[in-house]
């Protein structure tokens, strides 16, 4: 494992000899912009092991991406080499269908202190509710992103993640594949999390839980996400979405193709510089 093979995976080449905040957006830049968020390995029958060695093989190597477990542990990993002070905590995502979070804790994310100031880092939630720069862990206080404007609260120790949500302009040819969902106010829930710092360790029955239980999302699709220069591009069984932020003022526009499994494997590899070893079933 070699620090400058990460680099060139992330096609990284400023200097960075400084742990400082404009290193640290600079790398968690390129970091989101070149390894997407998928799922593919358990749609293709393969095994994701919560493993440092393993998920530096599958995403440095062989350019893959992976999930919240295995991309923010390589992000840990690296920040570390840096030389940040850098801790993993563990947070419940919000589940809108069910207007609540999760009982159970099932996402990682980072926190890096810099001079002093708490930053909490996240490379693994994937999709338009992406951060695009470290959001400094303070409660109240509107943080604009070419995203969108994230906030914190916190209550009795608890932090929560929001997002003010945007329109969308959907073209006429992409209506048809893209339902209307009804408007529930304009603060989207991300998710809500403790400081308490975590071991990846703590995270590796939530990793097994993942692969085989029927329920969750992640096994009823496949999914593979990338934040581009401009926007957020979706791959999520046979629909591509494509997302430009701020198209017009307060308004991102959403193109949505829905492709055959021969478009699925192209699109993979020319969009998201993803080649899988094994055969993918959508």
């Amino acid at each position: 494992m070699n620090i400058q093979e990460y680099f060139g995976r992330i096609s990284y080449k400023q200097p960075h000899k400084n742990a400082d905040l404009p290193s640290l957006t600079a790398i968690f830049q390129h970091h989101i912009q070149t390894i997407p968020f998928e799922n593919l390995s358990m749609h293709c029958g393969e095994a994701i092991e919560l493993d440092l060695q393993a998920t530096y093989n599958k995403i440095v190597r062989k350019k893959r991406g992976g999930w919240c477990l295995e991309t923010n542990h390589l992000l840990f990993w690296a920040l570390q080499e840096l030389g940040y002070d850098v801790c993993i905590l563990g947070a419940n995502s919000y589940e809108p269908a069910e207007k609540g979070y999760t009982a159970q804790t099932n996402h990682i994310l980072l926190k890096v202190v810099i001079k002093g100031e708490p930053y909490i880092v996240d490379a693994g939630f994937g999709g338009a509710y992406q951060m695009w720069q470290p959001l400094m862990l303070i409660s109240g206080k509107d943080q604009p992103q070419v995203p969108g404007i994230f906030r914190f609260m916190e209550d009795d120790g608890t932090w929560y993640l929001e997002k003010v949500k945007r329109k969308h302009y959907i073209p006429e040819h992409s209506k048809d594949d893209f339902p209307p969902t009804p408007e529930l106010g304009n603060i989207r829930k991300i998710h809500k999390f403790t400081l308490e710092p975590r071991h990846i360790d703590d995270f590796q029955e939530l990793n097994a839980y993942l692969q085989v239980s029927p329920d969750n999302i992640l096994r009823k699709k496949s999914i593979c996400t990338l934040q581009t220069t401009s926007g957020v591009l979706a791959l999520v069984g046979w629909t591509l979405t494509e997302m430009k932020y701020n198209y017009t003022e307060d308004m991102d526009l959403v193109n949505i193709t829905t492709l055959t499994d021969e478009e699925v494997e192209k699109t993979l590899k020319d969009k998201f510089s993803v080649v899988l070893e094994n055969k993918l079933a959508p």
